[in-house]
């Protein structure tokens, strides 16, 4: 192989593009193909302002995605591996627009799928899957994180109601969305998950402002004040805080695929960027500290990349566990924070300019780093697996 076609593999660099399937390259490229032409161009003002990209909802609608591994109601039924390639692509456009996407068509769809009755299903998942429906997922608290299974927020039944109380804290897409997932400990201290309607009395979504991550999504305070909803709307199969993990661990495979998107767009953008910037004379890709941090770069998205190649394979097989999905998105996170870093670094004063995208994926990799799974807690989580110890609560 001559080193012109070593060098024209880009971030592929140990061939795992051998390994997918047609279908999965076709949703590779119809995705990436959108984000290039799309969303890339226009997300930078949407960023600054602070706002959603709601003209983009019919094109991401087109692409028919949403649902992504779920099978029959309208939904695609792709593999775990082009799963992954989705949130990948949408993070080399935004990581806004991946969250979003992510909440409704990841733990919104998939609490549905999983959770809930044959008419729960057939009433949401084919409208949510052409996007005519949108979903969000209330399950964190102002005062419950990390320990989200400690949540406060009750579901009383009265007759065929049941009465929501409690608060909510970034709860993304409820602003607008027409169906929230929201969850509550019912009255005999277990918890259970509710579909509750848009425009329901009593509920009150509160964008939160402010934010120097992911400023595409809108992110949400909500409020539960009495909202009643109909005994038909609690997802038959809520029976616990597990349940609530069930939807959560594809999740974390996901973000895992996220983190490498945010990792590769920095990447391209530096080594462009290194070949073309000259500096004492010739491009700054011709020194050596350039060549090392590209080099390492290049290191830990192969890593990341393969790490989540073989995460999908055992998600397919259903042999992933909580703790292997726990381990891939706490190092892929940091590892994609660092190549970001890196990239930013490389950029010099230009890596601080919005119109080079890089300080945005830095500043969206901050929040990738913390949701679904702090690092810390992420690591408690496979440190238990490995010792048989829990040295959390």
């Amino acid at each position: 192989m001559t080193i012109e076609s070593v060098s024209s593999l880009g971030t592929d660099y140990f061939f795992l593009d051998d390994l997918l399937t047609e279908e999965e390259r076709d949703v590779r490229d119809r995705v990436r193909f959108f984000c290039d032409k799309y969303v890339i161009p226009i997300i930078t003002d949407y960023w600054e302002r602070e706002e959603f990209p709601f003209e983009l909802l019919p094109k991401i609608a087109a692409l028919n995605i949403a649902g992504t591994t779920i099978e029959g109601y309208g939904c695609p039924k792709m593999s775990a591996t082009a799963a992954g390639l989705v949130s990948r692509e949408l993070a080399r456009g935004d990581g806004g627009l991946t969250t979003f996407f992510a909440v409704h068509s990841g733990v919104a769809m998939t609490s549905i799928a999983t959770l809930g009755s044959e008419e729960q299903k057939e009433r949401w998942l084919p409208p949510m899957a052409r996007m005519e429906k949108l979903g969000a997922f209330g399950l964190t608290e102002p005062q419950h994180g990390s320990d989200a299974g400690l949540l406060e927020t009750t579901a009383r039944r009265e007759g065929n109601e049941y009465v929501i109380d409690g608060e909510k804290r970034w709860i993304g897409n409820a602003s607008f969305a027409d169906v929230t997932v929201i969850w509550a400990r019912e009255e005999n201290d277990k918890l259970a998950a509710f579909l509750v309607e848009k425009g329901t009395p009593g509920l009150k979504a509160t964008v939160i402002t402010g934010k120097a991550s992911q400023r595409t999504v809108l992110n949400t305070d909500l409020k539960l004040d009495g909202v009643r909803v109909p005994a038909e709307n609690r997802l038959a199969n809520s029976r616990g805080f597990g349940d609530a993990v069930q939807v959560l661990t594809p999740t974390r495979h996901n973000v895992a695929w996220e983190a490498v998107g945010h990792a590769v767009a920095a990447y391209e953008v530096a080594l462009t960027y290194a070949k073309e910037r000259v500096q004492f004379g010739k491009p700054i890709a011709s020194f050596q500290l350039i060549q090392g941090k590209l080099a390492k770069m290049l290191a830990d998205i192969t890593a990341m990349q393969t790490l989540c190649f073989r995460l999908s394979q055992l998600r397919a097989e259903g042999r992933m566990t909580i703790a292997m999905a726990s381990l891939a998105k706490m190092h892929n996170a940091k590892r994609a924070y660092q190549v970001v870093a890196d990239a930013r670094d490389i950029l010099g004063g230009n890596g601080v300019l919005l119109e080079y995208h890089v300080a945005r994926h830095l500043a969206d990799m901050q929040a990738v780093y913390t949701y679904d799974g702090t690092d810390s807690v992420l690591a408690l989580i496979v440190g238990r697996d490995i010792t048989g110890y829990q040295a959390f609560s």
